[in-house]
This record gives C-alpha cells, structure tokens and sequence, in this order.
C-alpha cells in the first residue's frame, strides 16, 4: 500500500465517526441518499432528516410514486432544494429503467439525475465495496497538503481523480476505507481553517507540514452571503409553501411576506423555472 495508506486507514479504523451511512447494512438506496443530502450540507443536519426520509420512502419504488413536491417538502430546510427534485427524478429512473435497484456500475449511475463524479463512485465504493477513487472537498485538501505541499487544494480539476487513484490500494475493501479515511481526515482533522496536526495519522510524511506550513494561497470558490440573497428569498417562499394547506398559496399572499418586491418576483420566477413550484389560477404551489 501507499505510504499514506497504512497510517490513515489504521487511524479510521481506531476513531472513524458513527454515522448512519457506515452501517454495512445501510444499504444503496439510504447511501444515495445520504450523499444527495450531504452536498454542501453539515453532517449534524442531515442525520435527522435522511433518517425522515427513509422511513417515509424506504426504496426508490416508494419516492417514485411520490409527488415532486412531496420530496421537496420533505427537504425541508437542508437547501438547495433543486436536490429533491433531482433525488425524486433518480428515484422514477431507478423504478423505471433499474428494476428498483440503484444500479452498481459507475457509468449507470452517473446517467441518473443530480449524480456526478463524486456521487456516482461513492455508491459503487461504499455501497457495492468496488474499487474507485472518491474525491471531495476534503479529500483534495488532504492530498493537496500530503502530496503536493499546497495550504488549499485548487479548483476541481479531473486530475483530482487521478491523484486518489495513484495512493489508492490495490485491494478492494482497503480501498474502501482508504477513501473513507481520507474524507474523514479532512472533515475533522486536516480542516480548511485549522489544520490539527498534532492528531493527523500522517503527519510525519506531509508535504505541507514538512515545508513549514507555507500559504501557498487559496483560489477555491466563495459562497455569496446568504442574509438578504435571491437565495434566503427563494427559501421564504418554499418555507410558506411547505408550510401552507395543501402546499399551495394565494400569489398575492406570497407577494405580501417578502419587502423587496424585484427581489420576491426574481425568487418566485426562479423557483417556477427550476420546477420547484407552479403557478396558475393565481395560486402558487409545490410541484405535483
């Protein structure tokens, strides 16, 4: 194995976090949607909710036959709300096209909607035990520092993928654990703002630490704020229509709860565009 390999999977294997999704018996379908709800999203909000949602709609089968807006009432306040619909337009895929059953091989499930590079290997590796790279934000920004000496890992390039397959070990359920660690480093060690080094399994052979701790910059994408953004409008209004009987509310109520009038029109025209809510008669509603 890597000389990185050895060390880190020891590490996870002595203090690795108990999360729903780590369950052997978890199974595919609760690991796709864990990932789905794990985008940009902290762990401590999405274990309450994956844990609703699975019970509500156990198998794909189950959310297919569900209304589009049912998922994103659901959702609830996880945001990005868009992932509902996409998790609800793979669940009807996997009924219709899959037998019900999330597929295993990566080019499958990268063809389901709302599923990328990340996801799609995430289900084949952590589901299936098959032998991918994963790659994260916080997996790039391990290697970033083990490997390359970097303080911040760049953009996400499709070299990302490459780096984890050159330290990947060979075996499959080593491999596993090895892309699990490697998130889990970056997720509670080997942070963005405060590196913890003195508890990092590998220390001893990073790059960054070696080099004296060097600010070799940071390009990665900033977040707008959120407070007063088209963002927190749109969220106002799912909020009413969650919220509202039947899911559904006058247009002129919806006009009267937000103070920016181009702001709520700009929301409320995104929001029908997505496909997150329809209008007509002069009601606005969730999907149907």
């Amino acid at each position: 194995m890597s000389d990185l390999a050895t060390p880190l999977i020891a590490w996870y294997r002595e203090t690795a976090r108990d999360l729903p999704w780590r369950d052997p018996d978890f199974g595919a379908w609760g690991i796709l949607v864990s990932e789905f709800m794990l985008q940009q999203t902290p762990v401590a909000r999405v274990i309450p909710r994956l844990e609703a949602w699975l019970e509500r709609w156990p198998t794909p089968a189950a959310l297919a036959k569900a209304s589009p807006g049912a998922a994103v009432e659901q959702w609830a306040n996880l945001g990005y709300p868009r992932r509902a619909l996409w998790l609800h337009r793979a669940a009807v895929q996997i009924a219709e096209q899959h037998g019900g059953v999330v597929p295993r091989d990566v080019d499958s499930l990268l063809a389901l909607t709302g599923v990328g590079d990340y996801t799609a290997r995430a289900v084949a590796v952590f589901a299936y035990g098959d032998r991918h790279p994963v790659v994260d934000t916080n997996t790039r920004r391990v290697l970033a520092r083990s490997l390359d000496g970097q303080s911040q890992p760049g953009p996400p390039s499709p070299n990302d993928l490459a780096a984890m397959a050159e330290v990947l070990p060979r075996d499959e359920e080593p491999a596993a654990v090895f892309n699990a660690a490697a998130m889990e480093l970056g997720a509670v060690v080997c942070t963005a703002r405060a590196a913890k080094c003195e508890s990092c399994p590998i220390a001893h052979i990073c790059a960054w630490r070696n080099a004296g701790y060097p600010d070799t910059g940071d390009r990665r994408r900033r977040q707008a704020a959120y407070a007063g953004s088209d963002r927190q409008a749109r969220g106002a209004v799912l909020q009413h229509l969650r919220a509202a009987s039947s899911h559904e509310s006058a247009i002129e109520t919806v006009a009267a709860m937000w103070p920016d009038a181009l702001q709520r029109d700009r929301a409320i025209d995104s929001l029908i565009a997505d496909g997150l809510a329809e209008a007509s008669d002069g009601m606005l509603r969730l999907p149907r």
